[in-house]
């Protein structure tokens, strides 16, 4: 009997982290694959989980008070010892059946077969997926609870930097706390790494990639009520948040601008330093950490170049060809460092 359950858990393991998890995301699940094997599963769980949240933060057919509600209880499953399937349930009835997207419907209605692959985790890998999905679902609150419209009109910003910190550690920086706890755990290659110091590096990695897509998306979330510029950034310059929504203004908002992509740049520095600090032979590790630096680079080029920043009609975003360029130029000099920080410091010296 035992054995019957654990092999239907290891056929739903497989599926779950190859087939849903390939319809949910082709590019993470393409980055997922050069993740050395014995850490891949419970990356790609944990990916689930987040998006799962995500999934319920922006269903906007579903009112504002019920999506928290049905995030308090989903990050319930991870602050109690025990599970509450009847919750879990719950949350998926309520909010799969409302989704327009075929793989984000099906990653709701497969959100218990998640957390049975989840319970057979080892202890101290529940614990870290544990701690990284309450952090990040007490960000989509954050978000939920600090814009609370969904138009231009209904506009709110971020008051301070000190906001915006929190806010980009509580949806990114954690994953890389996350990342740094795992795999000193897990690859013995990362055994005399000082875990603080770098678990610190991860969080500045992290929070370098979300201020890239925050100045990346601005137009695109001001139309959604949301300005993650903070208020005192945009007032030395005699703006207001509302003066974003006209693109007249992007001359006057560049000053704030270079300051945000210059803090991103520090951040991704930092980011630097951590992959550099990875072994030349744990090249998948490398490579899953240069691939996102190399792209958030290759973005900001574009935000600090586009004449159409704050148009919502015009995304900023790089190419898959730029993605596919990247990833052959790295995998193709086996994640060399040189290589690698020439490319980086190519890119850094363009709008740093």
């Amino acid at each position: 009997m035992t054995q019957s359950i654990s092999a239907h858990i290891s056929s739903n393991k497989s599926s779950l982290l190859r087939d849903l998890l390939k319809q949910v995301s082709r590019l993470f699940y393409t980055t997922l694959a050069v993740v050395p094997e014995n850490v891949r599963d419970q990356v790609g769980l944990a990916y689930l989980f987040a998006r799962a949240a995500d999934t319920i933060a922006d269903t906007e057919l579903i009112d504002r008070s019920r999506r928290l509600s049905f995030l308090y209880r989903l990050r319930e499953q991870f602050v109690s010892e025990h599970l509450d399937w009847e919750q879990i349930r719950l949350i998926q009835q309520a909010v799969a059946s409302v989704q327009h997207d075929s793989a984000e419907r099906l990653l709701l209605e497969r959100l218990d077969e998640c957390f049975h692959v989840f319970l057979a985790c080892s202890l101290d890998d529940r614990h870290r997926i544990r701690r990284v999905i309450i952090t990040l679902t007490q960000g989509m609150e954050m978000d939920l609870s600090v814009f609370p419209g969904t138009a231009p009109d209904e506009l709110i910003a971020l008051k301070t930097m000190d906001d915006l910190d929190r806010y980009t550690y509580s949806v990114a920086g954690c994953v890389g706390e996350f990342w740094t706890g795992l795999m000193c755990a897990h690859r013995k290659a990362l055994a005399d790494w000082d875990v603080p110091v770098m678990s610190e590096r991860g969080i500045r990695f992290g929070k370098g990639l979300q201020v890239t897509n925050i100045v990346k998306d601005i137009a695109h979330d001001l139309q959604k009520g949301r300005c993650y510029i903070p208020e005192t950034m945009l007032t030395e310059v005699g703006l207001k948040p509302h003066d974003l929504l006209h693109q007249e203004n992007l001359s006057r908002f560049r000053p704030v601008l270079s300051k945000l992509v210059r803090l991103a740049v520090a951040h991704l520095d930092q980011g630097w330093a951590y992959t550099m600090a990875i072994p030349r032979h744990e090249t998948r590790l490398r490579l899953a950490c240069m691939w996102p630096i190399l792209s958030a680079g290759e973005s900001l080029k574009l935000v600090m170049n586009s004449p159409d920043l704050l148009n919502p009609t015009v995304k900023v975003k790089i190419s898959r060809s730029k993605v596919y360029q990247i990833m052959a130029m790295t995998t193709g000099t086996v994640a060399c460092g040189y290589a690698g920080t020439a490319y980086w410091g190519h890119l850094r010296k363009q709008f740093v």
